[in-house]
């Protein structure tokens, strides 16, 4: 500092500014620069200056961080994509910066938390299909029960559309039994139509251990013409979309549950709209379900009366769950079809192909009275040679 009070003191004096740079080992464009300063602020302008920049280009505004960060305190469990996303939909024309630095920014802020390391299980060979359209397959279960602040369980029954990942219901029931949901997805079906398939696990009331795993629920959707699709016994993952679900709505909607089953209800229904109209979705290129999905045209019009056009006769179901072919010969089926009515074909001599709806049974051979049941996985998308109109 000094030194550059004595440069200016002999540059006041008159002497050559050249000559003074050559003496004091700077160059002509540093000792004018120092003048100028000079004349501009006296002594402070001879005071080290910062060499950083007032502005650095790439540095995230204030601004933007303080609208992530309010964010992500709204939604704690979205991730910085989603989070990206919807900042660009809420505020149009404002650069937001990239995923990985909006997430640098939530760590910063203590609005992360490490998950659990989960065990890797490798994917298992699967007959099922590829949903390809809206309403093409649905999926349904039971989300793990969980006590409400009342003390009482609550069962929620999910139902998503596997191509747009929309969410067609959540509903907060009492328990797991056929009627309750079934009067669900009549609701479900009046409201959205009706799928082509429905793929659940094996447990109640979408499945049992009888012939072909068929329940009085899932008789009801054959009867609607809708193919039942089941995963493999112990291996969740062949659902994992929608257990990838699940637990985004045990994390928003179940910590704390409650007080009593409508209110849960409430938090599902907004946690339905949020996650069908606002979340956007990494499968769907960052947009949101809604965008995705459209009802089915298939109407429903209640429960349609079953036709065999190439049946050679058609039974119905008795109490026991069995129908007689002749007056010797008696098959016993399952009573979740009692009261239902069947059609039988003889394929061969005395051997009959037992179907309901779309599905083929079995076969059974009056000779013997033996009932061969049919392969549920691989005949339930096989058209039937007795099918209903």
């Amino acid at each position: 500092m000094s030194e550059r009070i004595r440069f200016i003191a002999r540059l006041e004096e008159g002497e050559s500014v050249a000559e003074l740079a050559r003496e004091f080992g700077i160059s002509t464009k540093t000792a004018f620069k120092f003048w100028g300063r000079w004349k501009r602020e006296g002594v402070l302008g001879l005071e080290d200056r910062s060499h950083a920049v007032d502005r650095i280009p790439h540095r995230t505004p204030d601004e933007i961080v303080a609208l992530m960060i309010a964010l992500r305190n709204e939604h704690p469990n979205w991730g910085a994509r989603i989070l990206k996303t919807r900042l660009e939909t809420l505020y149009p024309g404002v650069r937001i910066p990239s995923a990985g630095t909006v997430h640098a920014w939530i760590k910063k802020h203590g609005l992360t938390r490490a998950r659990k390391q989960r065990m890797r299980t490798p994917p298992s060979v699967s007959t099922l299909r590829r949903s390809e359209t809206p309403n093409d397959i649905w999926a349904t279960d039971f989300k793990g029960q969980f006590r409400l602040g009342n003390s009482k369980l609550c069962y929620p029954l999910t139902v998503t559309d596997l191509f747009s990942r929309y969410i067609v219901g959540c509903e907060a029931l009492e328990g797991t039994k056929a009627d309750p949901v079934w009067d669900v997805f009549e609701m479900l079906f009046s409201e959205f139509g009706i799928p082509s398939a429905i793929r659940s696990d094996n447990g109640t009331p979408f499945a049992s251990t009888g012939l072909a795993g068929l329940t009085n629920l899932s008789v009801k959707w054959l009867r609607l013409g809708i193919r039942l699709e089941r995963i493999e016994p112990g291996h969740p993952e062949q659902n994992g979309q929608h257990e990838r679900m699940h637990r985004t709505l045990k994390e928003e909607t179940t910590r704390p549950a409650g007080s009593n089953l409508i209110q849960q209800q409430e938090r599902f229904d907004s946690f339905v709209e949020e996650f069908n109209q606002i979340r956007p979705h990494r499968a769907l290129d960052m947009k949101c379900p809604a965008t995705a999905y459209q009802p089915s045209p298939r109407r429903y019009d209640g429960l349609p009366t079953l036709q065999y056009p190439l049946a050679d006769d058609v039974l119905t179901v008795g109490k026991t769950g069995s129908i007689r072919i002749s007056n010797r010969s008696k098959c016993q089926l399952t009573q979740a079809l009692v009261g239902a009515k069947v059609g039988i074909r003889e394929v061969d001599d005395r051997r009959w192909l037992v179907s309901y709806a779309c599905l083929d049974l079995g076969v059974f051979d009056e000779r013997d009275n033996s009932f061969v049941t049919m392969d549920v996985q691989r005949k339930s998308n096989k058209p039937s040679p007795i099918s209903p109109n």
